[in-house]
């Protein structure tokens, strides 16, 4: 979950419950006193809709798994700005001449009770909105929060696995070594026992000779 579309996105529900409050407080206002409401309300309006496209561009953004949840929930921001959008050009449209005054008068009381009650239907469901959102926001992070902590696991475990591997790698080296010492002794020893076979035979040969020799002489006397 990407911190700066939580941001955004606290911003967001924060600025729609404050602008669904105008709008109510709009609806039951005159003159000067709605005009100035009404254009507080489409300043908020135009504030809330940098944010859904901040979100937007952030969104898209980030991987897709992650990319899919939220443009989800954007869509309903989306459709949350387009109802707010409504409400204000209801209210701003509402340009009644003396008759309809009249009527207006004589049924005020139950279409103003109407008109409330629907606002403020607006604003809870508002409300409960920021709180699912500010619980979403909590459970993300929370998730965020298990992940990193799975990745630093498995980065550890890699990391004993390359030293276990690199120890066995030198033991490996230290018994080449170790082969390669014996095996120059045992070519030494080879040698050695071949050089020796020789005197011993060459020895042998001579003492043979020798003998040979002495007794040539006894017999030739």
């Amino acid at each position: 979950m990407s911190e700066v579309f939580e941001g955004y996105e606290r911003q967001y529900c924060e600025l729609s419950a404050n602008i669904a409050k105008k709008c109510a407080a709009a609806g039951l206002l005159d003159g000067e006193q709605k005009k100035q409401k009404v254009s507080d309300v489409k300043a908020g309006l135009e504030d809330a809709e940098a944010l859904i496209r901040k979100m937007d561009l952030e969104a898209r953004s980030l991987q897709p798994s992650i990319k899919a949840m939220l443009l989800a929930k954007l869509r309903e921001y989306k459709s949350d700005l387009n109802n707010l959008k409504t409400d204000v050009k209801r209210i701003t449209s509402a340009s009644l001449n003396a008759a309809a005054r009249d009527d207006l008068l004589e049924s005020g009381m139950a279409d103003t009770k109407m008109v409330s009650a629907d606002q403020r239907g607006r604003l809870m469901m508002s409300t409960e909105r920021l709180n699912q959102s500010s619980d979403r926001i909590k459970e993300s992070r929370r998730t965020m929060l298990e992940t990193e902590e799975l990745g630093v696991s498995i980065l550890q475990d890699l990391h004993q696995q390359r030293q276990s591997l690199l120890h066995a790698n030198t033991t490996l080296h230290g018994v080449d070594d170790n082969i390669g010492k014996s095996k120059k002794i045992l070519t030494a020893m080879t040698r050695r026992m071949s050089r020796n076979k020789w005197i011993i035979s060459s020895l042998v040969a001579a003492l043979v000779l020798a003998i040979l020799i002495i007794l040539y002489f006894k017999l030739a006397h």
